[in-house]
């Protein structure tokens, strides 16, 4: 069956709710995954996204800070969250789809939000970046996302790190500004490396093109500089790496009233 999968970094979802709204009405994927949500569970805004068919979601949120949802049209079979860092920070959740939501073998679909990493790119004097490093190295090494023979998983999430010479406007200008330094680009390869993930974005635009998911709000004019970066992916275990036959980045979110600085990315998978 076709299944359709949203990722976004929504800046908070009280605050953009609306947004929220307006793409899932246009779009209608089956799931959405939202991050940043800068909102406790019990203040999450269920009834908004009942009225629109989504009556399923997974949170995992705290007051002002991080963040994350999966927001769905099908239901979970289980929930997961996990801590990283020994820290409390809201940053993952993962789901499972199984024969309730019209799949035949299970799927497992992990929501992340990677740390910013502050401005200094020096894990020495800026404890953000220390943290970042830390919860890269965290992932590489995390049991549960290292896809075993024939599991079907996917990962997807502002991962806050855009790792190839097309993921940023310049990459000889980035390289010592964080989200493209070469130590987080190396950290980044090698969680995707020791899961063996997919990079889907890429196997439907070339790594030799642009692409971008996150626009500055420091810009005067964002559409016009086009400054942007690619810190937002999906990655497929690689049972379903050809499975995924469409993937779209909506561009158009960002000149939204009020947009959050990232767009949604969305896959469509036969799975």
């Amino acid at each position: 069956m076709p299944l359709t999968i949203s990722t976004w970094n929504i800046n908070s979802v009280r605050l953009r709710i609306d947004l929220v709204a307006k793409f899932l009405k246009a779009t209608r994927p089956d799931v959405l995954c939202l991050q940043e949500t800068k909102c406790p569970d019990d203040a999450f805004p269920l009834k908004p996204l009942a009225k629109l068919g989504y009556v399923h979601v997974a949170t995992n949120g705290q007051k002002g800070y991080h963040g994350v949802a999966v927001v769905s049209r099908l239901p979970f079979e289980a929930v997961d969250r996990r801590s990283f860092c020994d820290k409390q920070d809201c940053r993952h959740v993962a789901v499972t789809f199984g024969e309730r939501a019209g799949l035949k073998d299970p799927a497992t679909l992990h929501n992340f939000y990677v740390p910013a990493g502050g401005d200094e790119p020096d894990a020495a004097v800026n404890p953000k970046f220390a943290h970042k490093l830390q919860f890269l190295d965290e992932m590489r090494s995390a049991a549960g996302l290292h896809a075993a023979p024939g599991a079907r998983a996917i990962l997807v999430g502002d991962l806050n790190v855009a790792p190839l010479e097309h993921d940023v406007w310049s990459h000889k200008q980035m390289l010592k500004v964080v989200s493209h330094t070469p130590i987080e680009c190396e950290k980044l390869g090698a969680v995707r490396a020791a899961g063996q993930w997919v990079d889907a974005m890429r196997m439907h635009v070339p790594a030799t093109e642009k692409l971008y998911t996150w626009w500055s709000y420091r810009a005067a004019d964002w559409a016009a500089s086009d400054r942007g970066r690619r810190l937002d992916h999906v990655w497929v275990s690689p049972a379903i790496g050809d499975r995924v036959s469409a993937m779209t980045v909506s561009r158009a979110a960002r000149g939204w009233t009020q947009p959050s600085d990232h767009v949604p990315v969305t896959v469509k998978l036969e799975i």
